[in-house]
């Protein structure tokens, strides 16, 4: 703390004989960043400034543009705990050469800070429906599908069919770049948590993103292959869907608690290395369909819950969120 103390009250006293300077200097402050993260690229700064002899105060050029890159290069460095290229790396560090900052938040990996561990149980609603639905025997599955075959050959043909193979590859790509926005988001919001405004993070990277969350709200008790207990209960269950793709459900009180709780389940995919689309199985209406599901490489314990929209027939509409 003393060596922190000497290293601010020097450069006061540097800035006190160079007013002209201290004017400009402050002038860099980003409109993000702390007083002790200032004050620590702010020597960063002063100190460099002789490494760059072309820099002059108040004047642009590419040799200013240089070391304040490199400045906040050092300031995400240490207080955010970026990690750069091995060159960039001992640069950095030995322009920061007898530079002091007390209290350096604990260094950690994105994997660290985001969660490398088992992914948490899923939510309780499709735990308990999964584990009310025994399997059926072979014999019974294909005699269940031959009877809705008959009494809705339509909507046996289109299950039949299902989604084209391609459909999880042409997804991909959009959702290889939400992840990033939502691992770097987490990273600046000091990791996932249960304090986290889960929909507001989510629907700020899907925005980023140039796309759009879908939102569909159901009332508890209307919800097919539920167990009769669930049934029973009040409450909304809203599910989440972005380019069509399942991303999470979620149960509350009302809209806007189960609206935050699908959230937090479709974030906690993003936990992991990667986030893949697949085509799953998944219940509706009584019956089974192909979905496009977004999931992370941790396996599941138990199946998805059923689907409360199903937006790849022309006949089911899908809820926008405004």
């Amino acid at each position: 703390m003393a060596e922190e103390r000497q290293g601010e009250d020097v450069v006061s006293e540097f800035l006190g004989q160079n007013p002209h300077l201290a004017s400009w200097v402050e002038s860099l402050q980003s409109q993000c960043e702390t007083n002790k993260q200032w004050r620590a690229r702010r020597e960063f700064i002063l100190r460099n400034m002789e490494s760059f002899p072309t820099v002059q105060p108040g004047v642009a050029s590419p040799s200013l543009d240089r070391l304040l890159s490199l400045s906040m290069v050092w300031a995400n460095h240490i207080f955010l705990g970026c990690i750069y290229s091995q060159t960039i790396m001992k640069k950095i560090t030995e322009m920061a050469e007898g530079i002091v900052v007390r209290d350096v938040p604990v260094k950690k990996t994105r994997d660290e800070i985001m969660g490398k561990g088992k992914r948490p149980a899923m939510c309780e609603i499709e735990a308990e429906s999964s584990a009310k639905k025994p399997k059926p025997a072979a014999n019974e599955s294909e005699s269940r599908a031959g009877g809705r075959a008959s009494a809705r050959p339509g909507a046996a043909a289109g299950a039949k069919a299902g989604l084209p193979p391609q459909a999880p590859a042409e997804h991909q790509p959009f959702f290889n770049r939400l992840y990033k926005a939502v691992a770097w988001k987490l990273v600046s919001a000091g990791g996932f948590g249960p304090n986290l405004d889960h929909f507001e993070i989510l629907r700020a990277c899907v925005e980023s993103s140039k796309a759009s969350l879908s939102c569909v709200f159901v009332p508890l008790k209307d919800i097919p292959d539920l167990p009769v207990s669930r049934t029973q209960k009040e409450g909304q269950v809203c599910e989440l869907r972005c380019q069509t793709v399942y991303m999470g459900t979620g149960y509350g009180r009302d809209e806007s608690s189960a609206r935050a709780m699908a959230s937090k389940e479709a974030l906690k995919v993003f936990q992991g290395r990667k986030v893949t689309v697949k085509i799953c199985r998944r219940r509706f209406r009584g019956r089974d369909v192909e979905d496009l599901v977004l999931l992370d490489e941790q396996p599941r314990n138990s199946g998805l819950p059923p689907a409360l929209d199903y937006p790849f027939q022309s006949e089911q509409p899908v809820g926008t969120l405004s």
